[in-house]
């Protein structure tokens, strides 16, 4: 994605409207400055992952509240800083995790086409892409398994996995983007 404030804030808007591209556009160009932010924090790769998970599940269902004066990276490293203080807080008073939040309070993200990735993935030899899944992070390949092979629903998948409907998108669609990675690096 072209990173210039105009097209960012094209982009923005965009996903809004609830545009699945727009989504996956903001997460790939931003993934990695919130990861890398949580990494120097956490200092554990598995932490990091989970709380960048939640920091996009988050900014996805608060996008209505973004001001454009503000940095996008900025405000979205904010919910990530405070996402890890929350979590830290609640540690250090052992409360036992929420309930996610009712599907009324819930963003829909639109999935009414596949993106490029889903086509990739429906393309290849079911054992190769087999041999590619098996390659990803345990959380990543149940996603997937669930999503692709059991041909569950969002709602289903957070069900089965007892977290919030973000949380389970924005995991399979970083797991889609891993796994269409790992199928167009053995490609080509």
């Amino acid at each position: 994605m072209d990173n210039t404030k105009e097209n960012l804030l094209k982009t923005i808007a965009k996903a809004k409207l609830g545009n699945q591209i727009a989504f996956s556009n903001l997460l790939d160009t931003f993934w990695n400055d919130v990861f890398s932010f949580q990494l120097q924090r956490t200092k554990n790769e598995n932490d990091a992952e989970d709380i960048t998970v939640q920091t996009f599940s988050k900014a996805f269902d608060k996008l209505h509240t973004f001001d454009d004066t503000y940095q996008f990276k900025t405000w979205l490293i904010t919910i990530s800083k405070n996402i890890h203080v929350d979590l830290i807080r609640k540690s250090k008073r052992n409360i036992l995790d929420k309930t996610s939040p009712g599907a009324d309070e819930i963003k829909k993200i639109l999935d009414d086409s596949p993106s490029a990735e889903d086509q990739l993935i429906h393309q290849q030899n079911l054992a190769t892409l087999l041999e590619h899944i098996k390659g990803l992070k345990p959380h990543y390949q149940k996603v997937i398994n669930l999503r692709y092979f059991n041909e569950l629903s969002y709602a289903e998948i957070a069900t089965a996995l007892n977290e919030p409907i973000n949380n389970v998108k924005v995991k399979l669609l970083r797991a889609k983007k891993l796994l269409a990675a790992a199928i167009k690096g053995n490609v080509s």
